[in-house]
C-alpha cells in the first residue's frame, strides 16, 4: 500500500469467480478465497459506520474484488468504474495485525472520502469526471494521510504507531535539514523524503488535534458546495482554520520537530560509524553480512542505481556483483559461500498473476540458479552449511506454511504445520539446522515463534504490537528487530530465560543484524554483529559488539551508560484523534465483528460485461472535440466506448463505437467509425474540394507477452489489423474516386530487452528494441501498394551514471498507393524542412543526461526536480542524401521535470534547438516541448 496502483491487468481464464452480497457490498472473489470473502463481507458492513463517522458517512455501495493470483501486496479504491481491490497475499513486513483487516479499514476510509465528495451517491455518474475533479481539488497527501489516521485511531496498530514508517522524516528534521512543502509532497531525485503518506498523516493528525474531529467533514462539504476553484482544498482549509496547506505544513514541521527533539534528548542515541562509502545521494545498504574473508556483502539501492549486490572491502571500495528483479521488500540470506533471495516474476500475458521465485548465486563459481518456478515462496533463509533453505509459502487460499527446500535443486524437503493459520514472516535456522525461528502475525499482534523441523512449536514472545522483525539465531540467543524504546533497534532474546535485552541504541533506527562469520573471527565464536543503521541519506552499514546490553522494561535493568534508556519515548501524533474517535481506551474496531455466514453464488462475468460509468468530453486537437460514453467491467476484461465528435473545420459530426476484449490470450479489438472527410485535388478547371462520408469497421488482434528475470525484462508483441471502408454522400468528387477499401492487412512485431531503470535514469543503461511493420492490400486489386518498415533502437550507458546514448536506425520501403506514407522515426525538425526525396531510412544518435537536481520550489508556480540536456545528430536517407560527415539535423535540447501549480502530474518542459544542414537552405528551428504523466 505504498501507493495507489490501479490494476488494469487481467487474471487467467482458469479463475473461478464467485460473489457474496451483503449490506451494500458485493464481494467478488476467486473460489479459493471463499472463507476470506465471507469474513470480509461481515467485516466491511460492520466497520464502515465507524470508519465513516467523522465524515458523516454511515452507508455505502461498493464492489470489492479480492485478488489472489499476485504476490505483490496492495489495495486501492477508484472510480470509473467504482470499485475496490484487495490483493490478498500478505507482505513479509507490515503492521502487527491481520493483513485484510488492515486493508479494510484503510480503503474504506477512501470510500467514505469519495462518498462525502459525491453526496453519498452509489454510482456518481459521470464517475470519470468526479475522479478527475478529486485529483484536481484535493492533494493526494490528504487522501492517504486521513486514511492512515483512521487505521491508526480505530485499531491497536496502524502505520502511525510505527517508528520505522516515519523514520525518514524524523531523521531529516533532527539532522537540521530544511525541506519545502513541495519537496515533502512530490519527492526528490537526490534526497530521501518523507513520502506523501507520511506527510499527510502528520499534517492531518496535527490539524485534527488543533481543530477537532469534524474539520475534514466541513472542508470536504465546502469543496463539494463550491467545486470550481483554484486550490479548493487549501482555500476551504483556510476558511475554517485561517491557514492554507503550506502554512499548515510549516506549522506541522515546527511542531513535530520539537517533539522529536525532546524524544532524541530522552533516548540518548548512538552514532554508529559507517563502513560503507558515502556518496551524498539517497543510498541504502540492506541486510549486510561479513564474509569469511572480512569483506561485507550487502544489497544496495540508490536513486542512481537499481537494486544489486555489492561486496565492500576494508578500504570501502565496492565491487558490483549483479542486479536483481523487483522484490516486495529487500531480502537475501547468505551462508557457506551461497546467496539466496526471492524476486517477483510476472506471468507472460496475465499480469494479475505473478510469482515469487527463489534464486541462488554461488560466490566461488559465480553461477546463478533459479530454484523455483511459478512459486509463491518468500523470505528464503539458508542453513549454516548452505544445504537447505527455509521459506514462507502462501497458497491461493491465503494459507501460510514454512517449507524446507534443497538448496541445490529446489526440491521441497519438508512442510511444517501452521494449524492456527497465522501469517508467517522471515524464518531462519539455528546453527544446527534443526530449529527455525520466525515471526507470526494475527489480529492480536506479532509474536516470535520457534519450531523444530519435526513440528514441535514454542512461543518465545507473546502477541505484541511491537514491530518484531527478522529473527536470527546468535549464539544461544535470538536477535530481532523491535522498537521497545520508541526507535527501531536490535534486541536479543535469551532462549532459556526469555529475557530481552537491547543490543543497539541507534539515533534513528537499526535493523537486520547478522553475526560475523567465525572464519572472519579466526574461527572463534563471534561477538560482533553487522547491521543496517539509518542515517540522513538512507541505510548505512554499521557494526556493534554484543558485550554491552540493556534489558527491556519487562525484565530487570542495569545501568549501561552507552545504551539508550529502555523506556518507550515514541511520539504518537494520532493521540488526539484516538481520543476523538475511541470512547474506550485500547478498543479495536475488529474486536466485535459478528460471526456470519453469507451464501455465495457464481459471479456472472458474461452478463456483467457492460458497466457504463461515464460520459466524458474530449478535445483531440484544435479542430475536433466531442463526448464519449464509457464502460469498463469490474474484471478489467471488457471495455466498451461510443461517442460523437464535431469537426470544426468542415462543420460536421462523426460517430464511433468500439470494444476491447482482454480475457483471452490474444486481445481482440473492434472499432466502427462513421465520419466526414474532405480532400483537395487538381482538375482541368483548377484546384477542387471534395467531401464524402465513410463507414469503417476495423478489427485488431494483438498478443502482448513479457517476462522478467534478475534485472532484465523482455517483451514480445504480435499484432494484426484489418478494416473495411465504404464511402458515400459524394460531393464534387472525380469519377474515378474509389468508394470501397477492402481489408488492407497490417502486421506488427516488436521485441524489447532492457535493464531495470533507477530513479534518475533517462533510459535503460542497456536495451534493445526491434520493430517490424508490413502493410499491403491482398484483397483489393484496385489499390496496389505495400510498405515494409523496421525500427531498431540500441541503448548504451553514457560517460557517467544515468547518462544514456541511443542509436536508432530505421528503414522503410514503400510502393503504389503507400509510397508517401511514413512508418519510421524521422529527424528532429522533419515537418519544417522541405523533403528532397522520398523517405527511405534514418539514423538517429541521441545522448541525454541529467546535470542538476535542484529540488527548487518556485512559490506555488512550480517545483523543479531535475534539469536535463541532450545532444543529437540525425541523418536521413544516409548514403544517398546525407553521409556520416553531413547530418541532416543536429543540435541540443534542455529539459526539466517539474510539478506545476502544486499538482500531482509530472510535467516535462523544455526546448530543442535544431540546426539544419545548409544544403536544405533552412534556418535553425526552435521547438518547444511539453509532456506530462501521472
Amino acid at each position: 500500500m505504498s501507493a495507489q496502483i490501479f490494476g488494469e491487468e487481467q487474471n487467467p481464464l482458469s479463475v473461478k469467480w464467485r460473489q457474496i452480497k451483503a449490506d451494500g457490498f458485493s464481494i467478488i472473489f476467486p473460489l479459493e478465497l471463499e472463507k476470506e470473502a465471507n469474513r470480509m463481507a461481515t467485516t466491511l458492513s460492520t466497520i464502515y459506520p465507524r470508519v465513516g463517522y467523522s465524515l458523516g458517512q454511515q452507508k455505502t455501495t461498493l464492489s470489492l474484488l479480492l485478488q489472489n493470483r499476485g504476490v505483490v501486496a496492495n489495495g486501492f479504491v477508484r472510480l470509473a468504474p467504482k470499485k475496490s481491490e484487495f490483493y490478498s497475499t500478505p507482505p513479509q513486513g507490515f503492521d502487527s495485525q491481520d493483513w485484510l483487516n488492515n486493508l479494510a479499514v484503510h480503503e474504506l476510509r477512501h470510500v467514505a472520502q469519495f462518498d462525502k465528495l459525491t453526496g453519498g451517491r452509489a454510482f456518481p455518474f459521470p464517475e470519470e469526471i468526479y475522479f478527475a475533479w478529486f485529483g484536481l481539488s484535493i492533494p493526494t497527501w490528504f487522501f492517504e494521510g486521513d486514511a492512515v489516521i483512521t487505521e491508526t485511531t480505530l485499531t491497536q496498530s496502524g502505520r502511525g504507531r510505527q517508528p520505522e514508517w516515519i523514520m525518514p522524516y524524523r531523521t531529516t528534521l533532527l539532522e537540521g535539514k530544511k525541506i519545502s512543502y513541495s519537496k515533502a509532497y512530490f519527492g526528490s531525485d537526490k534526497d530521501v523524503t518523507p513520502g506523501y503518506y507520511q506527510l499527510g498523516y502528520l499534517m492531518t493528525a496535527n490539524m485534527r488535534k488543533a481543530e477537532g474531529a469534524i474539520l475534514f467533514d466541513s472542508v470536504l462539504s465546502d469543496i463539494r458546495r463550491r467545486p470550481l476553484r483554484l486550490y479548493p482544498f487549501s482555500n476551504s482549509l483556510r476558511k475554517f482554520t485561517g491557514k492554507g496547506s503550506r502554512k499548515w505544513f510549516l506549522q506541522t514541521t515546527d511542531t513535530i520537530r520539537k517533539y522529536w527533539q525532546t524524544q532524541a534528548a530522552q533516548s540518548h542515541g548512538i552514532d554508529y560509524p559507517a563502513v560503507n562509502p558515502q556518496i551524498g545521494v539517497a543510498t541504502s545498504y540492506y541486510l549486510p553480512v561479513r564474509l569469511p574473508d572480512g569483506r561485507i556483502l550487502a544489497l544496495k539501492e540508490s536513486k542512481k542505481e537499481t537494486n544489486h549486490f555489492v561486496i565492500i572491502d576494508h578500504s570501502k571500495k565496492e565491487q558490483r556483483l549483479f542486479g536483481i528483479a523487483y522484490q516486495e521488500q529487500p531480502w537475501f540470506s547468505y551462508a557457506a559461500g551461497r546467496i539466496t533471495w526471492d524476486e517477483v516474476r510476472y506471468d507472460p500475458r496475465y499480469k494479475q498473476r505473478s510469482y515469487s521465485v527463489l534464486c541462488t548465486y554461488d560466490l566461488l563459481s559465480r553461477k546463478y540458479r533459479k530454484l523455483s518456478s511459478r512459486s509463491r515462496l518468500f523470505s528464503p533463509s539458508l542453513s549454516a552449511d548452505g544445504s537447505k533453505i527455509v521459506a514462507v509459502q502462501i497458497d491461493l487460499s491465503n494459507q501460510s506454511s514454512l517449507v524446507e527446500l534443497d538448496a541445490t535443486n529446489g526440491k521441497i524437503l519438508n512442510v511444517l504445520p501452521n494449524p492456527r493459520n497465522l501469517i508467517l514472516q522471515t524464518p531462519s535456522y539455528d546453527s544446527s539446522g534443526q530449529l527455525i525461528t520466525y515471526i507470526a502475525v494475527s489480529e492480536k499482534g506479532k509474536s516470535l515463534e520457534v519450531i523444530s523441523i519435526t513440528g514441535k512449536q514454542r512461543q518465545m514472545i507473546a502477541e505484541t504490537r511491537q514491530q518484531l522483525g527478522r529473527p536470527i539465531y546468535f549464539n544461544r540467543c535470538i536477535v530481532f528487530n523491535a522498537h521497545y524504546n520508541g526507535i527501531n533497534n536490535i534486541y536479543k532474546l535469551d532462549t532459556a530465560s526469555k529475557k530481552i535485552s537491547a543490543l543497539s541504541a541507534s539515533k534513528y533506527g537499526a535493523f537486520n543484524a547478522t553475526p560475523e562469520s567465525p572464519s572472519a573471527n579466526n574461527g572463534h565464536a563471534t561477538e560482533k554483529l553487522t547491521f543496517s543503521d539509518y542515517a540522513l541519506h538512507g541505510f548505512n552499514i554499521a557494526e556493534l559488539a554484543t558485550g554491552l546490553t540493556r534489558e527491556t522494561p519487562q525484565d530487570t535493568t542495569d545501568q549501561q551508560p552507552s545504551l539508550a534508556n529502555p523506556e518507550n519515548h515514541f511520539v504518537n501524533f494520532a493521540t488526539a484523534a484516538i481520543t476523538q474517535e475511541v470512547k474506550t481506551p485500547g478498543q479495536n474496531i475488529f474486536d466485535s465483528i459478528p460471526a456470519k455466514n453469507f451464501p455465495s453464488t457464481p459471479y456472472p462475468a458474461l452478463s456483467n460485461l457492460l458497466n457504463f460509468h461515464s460520459i466524458s468530453p474530449f478535445i483531440e486537437n484544435e479542430y475536433r472535440g466531442g463526448f464519449e460514453l464509457k464502460s469498463n467491467n469490474l474484471l478489467s476484461t471488457f471495455d466498451f466506448f461510443t461517442g460523437a465528435g464535431y469537426q470544426r473545420d468542415i462543420r460536421r459530426f462523426d460517430y464511433y463505437s468500439g470494444f476491447s476484449f482482454k480475457a483471452f490470450y490474444p486481445i481482440i479489438r473492434a472499432t466502427y467509425r462513421n465520419r466526414p472527410l474532405r480532400t483537395f485535388y487538381n482538375s482541368k478547371t483548377g484546384m477542387q474540394q471534395g467531401d464524402w462520408r465513410e463507414n469503417t469497421i476495423q478489427l485488431q488482434a494483438s498478443l502482448p507477452l513479457s517476462i522478467n528475470a534478475l534485472a532484465h525484462s523482455y517483451s514480445f508483441s504480435f499484432n494484426t489489423i484489418t478494416s473495411y471502408t465504404s464511402r458515400y454522400q459524394y460531393e464534387n468528387l472525380p469519377a474515378n474516386f474509389i468508394g470501397t477499401i477492402r481489408f488492407p492487412m497490417e502486421y506488427n512485431f516488436a521485441f524489447t530487452h532492457s535493464l531495470r531503470q533507477a530513479g534518475r535514469d533517462i533510459a535503460p543503461r542497456w536495451g534493445q528494441v526491434f520493430r517490424l511493420t508490413f502493410i499491403h492490400q491482398p484483397f483489393d486489386d484496385k489499390l496496389k501498394g505495400r510498405i515494409f518498415a523496421t525500427e531498431n533502437f540500441l541503448y548504451f550507458p553514457g560517460i557517467l551514471h544515468n547518462h544514456s546514448f541511443l542509436a536508432n536506425f530505421n528503414y522503410q520501403t514503400a510502393s503504389g498507393i503507400r509510397r508517401y506514407e511514413q512508418q519510421i522515426n524521422t529527424v528532429y525538425g522533419y515537418n519544417n524542412i522541405r523533403a528532397r526525396s522520398a523517405l527511405n531510412n534514418t539514423l538517429l544518435f541521441n545522448y541525454r543526461f541529467p546535470f542538476a537536481f535542484p529540488d527548487a520550489e518556485i512559490g506555488p508556480l512550480a517545483y523543479v526536480k531535475n534539469l536535463r540536456a541532450g545532444l543529437f545528430c540525425h541523418y536521413e536517407n544516409i548514403g544517398t542524401e546525407t553521409n556520416l560527415a553531413q547530418p541532416k539535423t543536429y543540435g541540443f535540447e534542455l529539459r526539466s521535470s517539474m510539478h506545476l501549480l502544486r499538482y500531482q502530474p509530472l510535467a516535462d518542459i523544455g526546448a530543442r534547438f535544431v540546426f539544419v544542414n545548409r544544403i536544405y537552405h533552412q534556418n535553425p528551428i526552435l521547438e518547444f516541448i511539453f509532456n506530462y504523466r501521472f
